[in-house]
């Protein structure tokens, strides 16, 4: 597989006279991709049916021109100002009941019909024009799914089409009624023409209608982006892709990922150490220019999985951002190392955003491979060392792993519907797990919720899979490895009903989860082998082989044959004991590493990226700050 770098740039912005100097530079520096357009719908299109193409013909040209690859964005991000004129209702609506205002981006309702006949038709003129250009090498549908809180919506459009699929689902009302439990309170409907949205209620909304509401909302967004899919395939033979966002969880990815040929995502580490993870003060300190050392690792997992084994990073981040509480500058050799990591990974291209910082507007503050005044920033040296260095390098792709972690969205909204404890998280909990076998050295796949076959793996993982697929139970009767499920796995069925029998059901397992509970901060479980388990805990009744025990007496994991259950989330010192004798138990070799020092191999070769702000020495090796060392297989 051959891997390339690329840049994002707004020619809109800059005055034409740059447009040759830049692509020559950005081809001197060594990159081969330039996505643009994402953004330019007003630029495209200035008045409704009154188009603007030669602006965009000639940066093509002149991007083409110097030898460089075009990524068309289809720009229905960012809706003109004369759009709400001829569809004032097509803005989302917030939870409170707020419509969402212009002047930003993001602010449509996947739900509006009239919304979704004009972003076809902007992509019908899109994919006419450009879907047999030479240089438009690759597509991105929108931009950013999710971002901003822009997937739920509580608009008459999004409750209209929510009756529809409710229709669509459930065929009568007295069947919904049943499935939901809506004897419960008195919630019965007689028509679904009653039913509404499950915001602005007086106290929590039956989970159930949550679940169906996200599950719809989740719909809109595959049903939306596959009206772009369809129509730049009938124009072009160029591959697709959408760039997703770092802990989006707001819909399902894989259902979007299966009308694309590549998963893309926008990985700002620094960032999202600032604002997206529960973890100590001590730790931030520590990443704060680095970001967290498993953070980016976790989603190019997910997103090759997503991708089917295709996925690019589609923006990088070069510099200090400009959207997190605090945005520090990254220490220097970072933008390198995540590259390098991304690569390591199985990344196609890793395209950094931008190329020139903004002087203007609400990202001015954000850094990009060029100061405002031309003048490259730091990470523009950098982006071209990764160039010549992948010059050197054979083509190659991932390596084999021994483990996977199941990722399923649904849980996702099941936790967040009914938490049942305020730090109950599924994302965090699964991200703990992972975490644990990237602390042991480990390769590791994702897997989505779906998956049939797991004989490949010598370990699989499902830490709190709501509702375990029938493919998935399936596979695991046939395993014949090990797998270690739970907490909180198996305890809803898809309706959001506790399932009799009780959770979790698992194929052997004589053990059923008698009462649960949520565990405050300051009140952690001892268990007998040390550490403890922390945020929830279940009671465990049953005749299954007992592994580890509470101190209290309580089971804690579980064993029948090769399948494990876990009655809660374990702290790291009890992680690392339990995922380490599993590994030991099917021959997977494993090797305990520094704080902030990671690995990965490659078909070829074994990467070692140190995060760290000081020297790390290791296998004879010191490896600088911000350093990547690798040494061939």
């Amino acid at each position: 597989m051959k891997r390339t770098l690329g840049v994002c740039y707004y020619p809109e912005h800059w005055p034409e006279a740059k447009w040759a100097e830049d692509a020559a530079r950005m081809a001197a520096l060594g990159l081969t991709w330039v996505r643009i357009g994402e953004f330019a719908w007003s630029r495209m299109e200035p008045e409704p049916g009154r188009f603007d193409w030669d602006w965009l013909d000639r940066a093509i040209a002149v991007l083409g021109g110097a030898g460089l690859k075009v990524v068309l964005g289809t720009p229905t991000a960012t809706p003109p100002r004369w759009m709400l004129e001829k569809h004032p209702d097509m803005l989302a609506v917030d939870a409170q009941g707020r419509p969402r205002g212009f002047g930003s981006r993001r602010h449509y309702c996947f739900s509006h019909r009239g919304y979704r006949q004009e972003s076809a038709r902007i992509v019908t003129e899109l994919a006419r024009r450009y879907g047999r250009n030479p240089h438009v090498a690759a597509w991105q549908t929108d931009n950013e799914y999710g971002c901003h809180d822009t997937v739920l919506s509580y608009s008459d459009a999004a409750r209209d089409a929510f009756r529809e699929w409710l229709a669509q689902r459930y065929q009568s009302p007295q069947a919904l009624n049943r499935a939901w439990g809506n004897v419960f309170w008195s919630m019965e409907y007689s028509s679904f023409d009653e039913i509404g949205l499950p915001n602005l209620t007086v106290t929590e909304a039956n989970p159930s209608h949550v679940m169906a509401f996200r599950r719809f909302a989740s719909d809109e967004v595959a049903a939306y982006n596959r009206i772009q899919t369809e129509i730049i395939r009938k124009h072009s033979d160029a591959p697709i892709a959408h760039n997703y966002m770092g802990r989006i969880t707001e819909f399902d990815h894989f259902a979007v990922g299966a009308d694309l040929d590549i998963a893309s995502w926008d990985a700002y580490p620094l960032g999202f150490l600032s604002d997206r993870l529960e973890v100590t003060a001590e730790h931030k300190r520590r990443f704060v220019r680095q970001g967290d050392p498993d953070f980016q690792a976790f989603h190019h997992d997910l997103y090759r999985a997503v991708g089917r084994g295709r996925w690019w990073i589609m923006e990088q981040q070069p510099g200090p951002v400009n959207w997190a509480p605090w945005n520090a500058d990254p220490l220097p050799g970072m933008a390198r190392l995540w590259a390098w990591e991304a690569f390591a990974h199985g990344a196609e291209a890793v395209c950094y955003f931008r190329w020139r910082q903004a002087p203007f507007a609400q990202e001015q503050m954000h850094a990009g491979l060029l100061r405002p005044d031309s003048a490259p920033a730091q990470a523009f040296e950098e982006a071209g060392k990764v160039a010549q260095e992948l010059a050197a390098m054979p083509e190659v792709g991932t390596a084999r792993a021994d483990v996977a972690v199941v990722f399923d969205y649904a849980s996702a909204w099941a936790w967040q519907t009914q938490p049942q404890g305020r730090d109950f998280d599924y994302f965090r909990l699964v991200f703990a797990f992972y975490r644990g076998l990237r602390r042991l050295g480990l390769n590791v796949d994702i897997l989505p919720p779906d998956v049939a076959d797991l004989s490949a793996y010598k370990l699989v993982l499902a830490p709190g899979v709501a509702t375990l697929s029938e493919a998935f139970l399936g596979a695991l009767k046939a395993h014949q490895g090990a797998a270690l499920i739970g907490p909180r796995s198996n305890a809803k069925t898809v309706e959001f009903a506790t399932p009799v029998p009780l959770p979790p059901n698992l194929p052997g397992l004589e053990a059923v989860v008698a009462r649960v509970e949520s565990l405050p901060p300051d009140v952690p479980v001892p268990l007998e082998a040390g550490g403890n388990l922390l945020h929830w805990r279940e009671k465990m009744d049953g005749t299954a082989e007992v592994v580890e025990r509470a101190t209290d007496g309580w089971p804690a994991l579980l064993r029948a044959g090769g399948v494990h259950y876990l009655a809660g989330w374990p702290d790291e010192v009890a992680l690392d004991r339990m995922l380490s004798a599993l590994c030991a138990a099917q021959g997977i070799s494993v090797e305990v590493l520094p704080e902030g020092l990671r690995r990965r191999d490659t078909d070829t070769h074994r990467f070692w990226f140190n995060y760290n702000p000081v020297p790390v020495e290791w296998g004879g090796v010191v490896i600088p700050p911000a350093g990547v060392w690798w040494e061939a297989l």
